[in-house]
This record gives structure tokens, sequence and C-alpha cells, in this order.
């Protein structure tokens, strides 16, 4: 069975692209989004892939809204998310404890770093989020999704505007400037103590199948997670089950308590009968 696949560039997904690792049950015919965030609406509002890549708020927003696509055990993207906040130091210095009142940009409300940040900046940090001027540049991959954020200008680019004096701080962006700071003075310690804290590693992305594919053929599902596993193993980056569900139920409870869902799902929940026992497989 030929399937429709998005899945980027990754250590972890090379083998399964460069075609190495195979199988006599089916095979992938990849699609190209660069960045491979793009894929994500399409995939959220049109099902355009059998298999895809999924950034996990915006997989938890889409169950929100009952949409016919299903999550595998299989983790693409993870990394700490402490290093994605900056202000701008000409202005002086900004901490966590000051961003009352502030303007703080972010891409979308709804990403999943932002997501993350938010929630370490609420629980760890006691940051207020309700206090902060969120500007936001463009929309949710879930068109049901209500935006209540102020929109930036259009035209207007994230960095720049902070640059410009036009935002205080911005969130879910790498950028390397003279001008501008971590919000988390030292990111290393941050993360590390983070860690010790919560024994969590945060998930960016995973890999969803569409619900049609999962039901009609779950031979077909479960083959493709002994692929993506295999190629995961080999590039020696998998999560063990203890660790994924960790970080799911962590980054379910911050995107609950940010109004991005309705309610706060059980881990479980976002697997399906034939997904779900996958998940012991994982080690």
């Amino acid at each position: 069975m030929r399937l429709r696949t998005l899945l980027g560039d990754h250590a972890c997904t090379a083998a399964l692209k460069n075609g190495s690792i195979r199988s006599d049950l089916v095979g992938f015919d990849f699609v190209d989004y660069t960045p491979t965030n793009k894929g994500f609406k399409p995939m959220v509002r049109e099902g355009a892939f059998d298999v895809s890549e999924m950034a996990i708020v915006t997989y938890l927003m889409a169950k929100n809204f009952n949409k016919p696509m299903v999550l595998l055990p299989d983790v693409v993207m993870a990394r700490f998310q402490h290093g994605y906040a900056f202000y701008n130091a000409k202005r002086g210095v900004l901490t966590p404890a000051d961003l009352a009142g502030k303007r703080v940009g972010i891409r979308s409300f709804t990403t999943t770093t932002g997501a993350w940040l938010r929630g370490i900046l609420a629980n760890d940090y006691g940051v207020d989020l309700n206090a902060i001027d969120w500007i936001t540049f463009e929309d949710a991959h879930v068109f049901e999704f209500v935006d209540t954020t102020r929109r930036a200008p259009a035209g207007k680019q994230i960095v720049q505007m902070l640059l410009d004096g036009e935002l205080d701080a911005i969130l879910g962006e790498k950028v390397e400037h003279p001008d501008l700071k971590p919000l988390f003075a030292d990111v290393k310690a941050e993360e590390a103590r983070w860690f010790a804290k919560h024994a969590v590693k945060p998930i960016n992305h995973m890999v969803v199948v569409a619900q049609e594919l999962s039901d009609r053929h779950p031979d077909v599902v479960r083959e493709v997670h002994r692929m993506l596993s295999e190629a995961v193993t080999a590039d020696k980056s998998r999560f063990r089950a203890a660790e994924m569900r960790r970080s799911l139920e962590c980054i379910t409870g911050y995107t609950a308590e940010q109004g991005l869902i309705a309610r706060r799902f059980a881990v479980d929940e976002l697997f399906d009968n034939v997904t779900r026992p996958l998940i012991g497989e994982v080690h």
C-alpha cells in the first residue's frame, strides 16, 4: 500500500526517507513542505496525508475538535524550550517576573513551543499569562479554534518588531543578534533545573495517521510504527514509554490550562485501539 506521507528531515527519519528501511507491506510517497510545519494545516483541515508528522499541541487541538486522525507513539522531534525566548537588551533587562503588561510576540498562539514556554512561565515562574499582551502573526492550524490575541500589523516580522521596540519579548524563535538576549539568563542551567524537577523532555512533534487507515488497515499502521521505531532506534534517540507518557501528560496539562483544549485528555485517550498497544513496544 502506498501512503501519502509528510515527514521532515530529522536524524530519526533519515533511514525511512532514504529507503534503507523497507517493507513488503507499505511504501511511502513523501510530500515535501518547507518548513515541515506548513503541512500541518492541510493535514488537520483536509486530511491531506495518510501518515503525517504533527506538532503535539496541534494534535491535541485537532482531537479536541474530533478531527479524524490518531496518534502513533513515535516521537520525531523533542527539545528543551528555554532557549526560544528573547528580549531586546537595549531597552533594559527583562526577566520572566517582568512580563506582566508587556507585549510578547509569538508566531501563532497555538504553537507547541509557545505552549511549552507559557506552561513553564506560569507553573515554574508564577507568571500570570492573562496579564500579557500577546501579539500573534498567524492563525491556528485548527480552523475551529477562536484566537482572541492581538494580530500584528500586516507585513510585520516578529524579530524585527522586537528590534524596533514594537515588542518587549518574543517566544518560539531562535535568533542570534547582539541586541537580543535570552529571557532565561542562563539557559542551560534553567533547563537542567527544570528537568531535575519534572523529569520531562518536551516533545514537539510526533506522528499521526488518518483514522480511516487505522480503522481499515490496522496491519499497515502497525507496520508504519515498526518502521518508524527502527529508524529512531538507528538514531539512538528513542523515547522510552514512561518518558513519553510524562511528556505527554505535561504538555496536555499545559494546553488545557491555556484554554487551547476544553479539557485535559488522559494519555491513553490520545491513541486508539490499534495504536495504544504499541506504546508497550517503546522501550
